[in-house]
Formats: C-alpha cells, sequence, structure tokens
C-alpha cells in the first residue's frame, strides 16, 4: 500500500470534495409533472409541476416558443392559465409572469413546492394541444415548462386516471409498474415524446432486426389493416437497410385522428391519419409517402442534422441555411425508399418527380428566391413558401428540395462511375458526424461529403442551392439516359435514344432494378 503525505492527503481530500461540490451542482433536481384531464368538454387540462431542492433562491420557468419539427413561432405560453405556486404545506410561493413566456418564483431555494396551471386547447392540429370529449393530445413544447438554464435536468410525466379514456401512447420510457408514469431524462427527450390518451386503438405490431414497431391512435378508420401494417414493415426494411442502422428501442407511429400534418422524433412520430380513404393505390401511395417521409426523418434532421438544429433554443427560432436537406432530401427519400421496399413501380417513382418539377417550375417565386434563402426564411415565409403579400417571390424546400437530390444523386453516381451515391453520403454523415462527433455537419461539410463521394468539385451543382439559376435537369437527367420532355405545361422524364452502357448502369442501380 502506498502511503500519502500530509501534503498529498490534503491535496486528495480537496479534490474529492470538489468533486462532489461539482457532482452535487450539476445533478439537478428531477422535474415531475401530473397531467389531469378533468372534464374533456372544457377543451382544456390541467398541469401539477412538482421538484424542490434548488440550490436557486430565484428560479425562471419558461414555456417553449416552438416545438423542433415545426419552424413557426407558436406563442404556447397564449395557452397558459390560472398560475398558481405553492409549498407543499399549502403556504403561497411568490411567483410572477416577467414576459411573454416566462414566469419567475422566488423564495424556494432548497425547499419542494409546485406550480399549478391550466392549458386551453383550440385546434387539432400536430404542432399543439388538443382536447376534446374523445381524447387528449399533449404536444410537450406547448404543456411543460422547463427551468431557464435546466434543460438538462431529468423529468417525468404522471397521466392522472381519466374517465372512460383507457390506453395511453408515447414514445416516454415507461416507469417500471407503473402504466401512468413515463419518464425522460432531459427536457429535449422530454419535447421530443407527445401523449395520446384516449381509446386508442393499436395495428398488429411487428418487428424488423428484432425492434418493435408499433401504430396506434385514435379513429384509426376502417381498412385492410393488415396489409398496411406489412407494407409499412417494408417500407422501414428498406429504410433501415439504406442508412445501415436501427438506433431505437422500440418505434411508434401515433395516428391523432384525422386532418393534415405529421411531426417527426427519434422514436416515434405524430401524424394526422384516418384510414378510411384507403381504398385506392393512390390513396394508399399517398400515405405510404407521408408514413415515409415522417419515418425518414428519424435518421435525417433527428441524427443526420445541420449544427443549428441542436441543442436548441426553445427562446427563439434556431435559423438554418440547410432545410432543404433536412426536408427536401427526406422528400427524396420518401420515393427511394418505397421503391427499394417493392412499393412503388418505375413510373410511379418518375410520377413523383414530374409531380415536383411541375410544381417547382410552375411557381415564379423560383427567378426570386434561393433554396438556401427559403430554408432561412422558413420561419416568416412557412414551409410552403409566403402565399400571401410575398405569392410568387418564394419557393418550398419541400419541392426544389428533392429535385437537388435527384440530379445531385445522378452526379455524384456519373463521376464517381456508379461506384459512390447520395446513399453512401447520407451513410457517411449519419456514421461521422451523428455517432462519432456527435453534433451537426455545416453547409461546407455537406458540400464536403458530397464532392467526396463524387471524387469530383460539385461548384457548378451548389449554385443551385445559393442563386436562383434554373435548374439544367438534362444536363444531370442524361448522366442515368433520362431527359425531360415539357409540352404544353406538362413534364414528362423519359428515356434517351440508345443509352451507354454506363447511363443504364446508373439508372438501373437508382431505380434498384
Amino acid at each position: 500500500m502506498h502511503h500519502l503525505s500530509k501534503t498529498n492527503y490534503r491535496y486528495c481530500l480537496l479534490a474529492v470534495l470538489l468533486f462532489s461540490a461539482f457532482s452535487v451542482h450539476a445533478q439537478k433536481p428531477v422535474i415531475d409533472f401530473t397531467i389531469n384531464v378533468p372534464d374533456p368538454s372544457d377543451k382544456s387540462f390541467e398541469v401539477r409541476l412538482s421538484t424542490g431542492n434548488w440550490p436557486s433562491d430565484t428560479l425562471l420557468f419558461k414555456m417553449p416558443e416552438w416545438m423542433p419539427g415545426y419552424y413557426q413561432l407558436m406563442n404556447y405560453a397564449a395557452d397558459v392559465e390560472n398560475v398558481k405556486a405553492t409549498f407543499l404545506n399549502n403556504k403561497p410561493v411568490t411567483i410572477e409572469k416577467v414576459n411573454s413566456n416566462t414566469w419567475r418564483v422566488t423564495g424556494v431555494k432548497k425547499k419542494d413546492f409546485r406550480i399549478d396551471y391550466k392549458l386551453v386547447t383550440k385546434r387539432s392540429f400536430v404542432a399543439v394541444n388538443f382536447v376534446d370529449t374523445s381524447r387528449a393530445y399533449i404536444a410537450p413544447a406547448n404543456t411543460f415548462l422547463y427551468v431557464d438554464g435546466g434543460l438538462d435536468a431529468a423529468a417525468t410525466v404522471t397521466i392522472a386516471p381519466t374517465k372512460n379514456w383507457s390506453r395511453i401512447a408515447t414514445g416516454l420510457t415507461p416507469v417500471a409498474n407503473d402504466n401512468r408514469k413515463f419518464k425522460a431524462a432531459d427536457f429535449d427527450e422530454l419535447y421530443d415524446c407527445p401523449i395520446l390518451i384516449g381509446n386508442l386503438e393499436e395495428l398488429p405490431a411487428f418487428k424488423v432486426k428484432g425492434k418493435n414497431h408499433r401504430f396506434i391512435g385514435y379513429q384509426l378508420g376502417e381498412f385492410d389493416k393488415q396489409e398496411f401494417m406489412t407494407s409499412l414493415q417494408k417500407m422501414i426494411e428498406a429504410a433501415t437497410d439504406l442508412f445501415g442502422d436501427i438506433p431505437y428501442n422500440e418505434y411508434t407511429f401515433i395516428g391523432i385522428g384525422p386532418g393534415r400534418g405529421g411531426i417527426e422524433h427519434l422514436n416515434n412520430t405524430t401524424v394526422s391519419f384516418n384510414g378510411n380513404g384507403l381504398k385506392t393505390r393512390q390513396a394508399k401511395q399517398t400515405v405510404l409517402n407521408f408514413l415515409a417521409h415522417e419515418y425518414v426523418h428519424h435518421f435525417n434532421v433527428k441524427r443526420i442534422r445541420p449544427v443549428e438544429l441542436g441543442p436548441f433554443d426553445y427562446t427563439k427560432p434556431n435559423r438554418t441555411n440547410q432545410l432543404w436537406i433536412s426536408e427536401g432530401l427526406t422528400v427524396y427519400y420518401e420515393y427511394i425508399v418505397l421503391r427499394k421496399a417493392g412499393l412503388k413501380e418505375e413510373q410511379e417513382v418518375l410520377g413523383d418527380f414530374e409531380r415536383t418539377i411541375r410544381t417547382h417550375e410552375n411557381n415564379q417565386g423560383k427567378l426570386h428566391q434561393s433554396l438556401q434563402q427559403a430554408s432561412y426564411n422558413t420561419w416568416k415565409d412557412g414551409p410552403f413558401g409566403d402565399m400571401r403579400e410575398e405569392k410568387g417571390k418564394t419557393i418550398s424546400y419541400y419541392d426544389k428540395g428533392p429535385l437537388l437530390g435527384i440530379i445531385l444523386d445522378f452526379a455524384i453516381r456519373h463521376h464517381s462511375k456508379n461506384e459512390k451515391s447520395l446513399n453512401n453520403v447520407m451513410q457517411y454523415l449519419y456514421q461521422h458526424f451523428y455517432k462519432n462527433l456527435k453534433r451537426g455537419f455545416t453547409e461546407a461539410e455537406f458540400q464536403e461529403a458530397c464532392e467526396a463521394a463524387a471524387g469530383y468539385p460539385l461548384s457548378d451543382l451548389f449554385e443551385y442551392v445559393y442563386t436562383t439559376k434554373e435548374l439544367d435537369y438534362n444536363k444531370y437527367f442524361q448522366y442515368a439516359g433520362l431527359r425531360l420532355d415539357v409540352q404544353e405545361g406538362k413534364y414528362k422524364i423519359l428515356t434517351v435514344d440508345n443509352p451507354t452502357s454506363q447511363q443504364t448502369a446508373i439508372y438501373n442501380s437508382w431505380m434498384m432494378k
């Protein structure tokens, strides 16, 4: 045994004390939430926030201004009513609203206390809370206050029993032996997991690579549910093969009822869904496109992400020039993944791109706004461009983004002699930035990754991102033996006459023939 000198002993003791103090300080208290829906007909619900043992006498509690995945300021705090704070003996805690989304409590150092408040709901939409007599949809960023500087605190959520409602769907981790209590390691995880409460229906689950996949929701409708889940399984198998990983323990599709919209999360997605219309192949294709888009997002944007999209600042817009990658390339991959899954025919894939080209080319905003600007300005213009006073002056990254995807993919395949593709770029971004560096990528790093795969400079192609230069489709389509035919406003993607062996090889590998 090595004996310490008195001096060394003092240094070691000091180090232990400092480490202990740091550990105590770094370990923020847990915040426990309870949700109660006493009268669903009131279209409101109640939240109780319980916490304590904070080292500060004064704490600021904030409501987020937006939800990741929906890039609009939402003014969630406007839905908060009847805020009060008390100690556990019911004596009042001083609480005051200091700005539109912030409440200050004082006199709480090392004390247990709670904050009670009511949330009113107005409309059924994936980015906001909604309660009626049939179900409650809880959008966490619209619901849970966080301590300023304390987003890394752990949280629990307990759903109080609600008359006539039997089930809860969420991506949150259940607490052992309690089917109404859930936990999150921090508030980024909490805000990533919406909650649906009601008499919900669950479709037959399936496993992919040993991981469970579920579809659960409200008023799913009447349709061939086994066929639907078989198609969903094929889509997920294709996507996980393409990206090369399956990074969650369980994935849940949560159908919140009829309507529009879907928002992606790390291990779940909430989608407006009604299966009653799934009677024709076209209707099924539309829904599968939508669900494939939201599923691919758990790779592209939740993990493969621009550097600006995380860690999040929930108080202001998190602007990036790269939503054309996060959203536009996800549209591209919804088409590609469904083809890989055998759920789209060749002509259906080409038809998807023909419709996208028509939409983009008929929008005069293409002459005024670049793809980079559309990404950055989405907080003002909206995801589909501003259709009001700026009509005809903006574009949508949902349209031009997938068109960049197809020409970028063809360019990489052509310059690499069909040895690499955009798939290799996405796999590299996932492994290098998400898994190894644990961060997002910059604009320069994305272009560098594309050029590394191509083995060729692509600055001319990236002008389509940063300028309003019109897309030269045929320059890139011909790499795959294709051409764009335009007649009387109709756009058709056709095969060139006498394609070379490389053109044929690129088309066949891209189309997965």
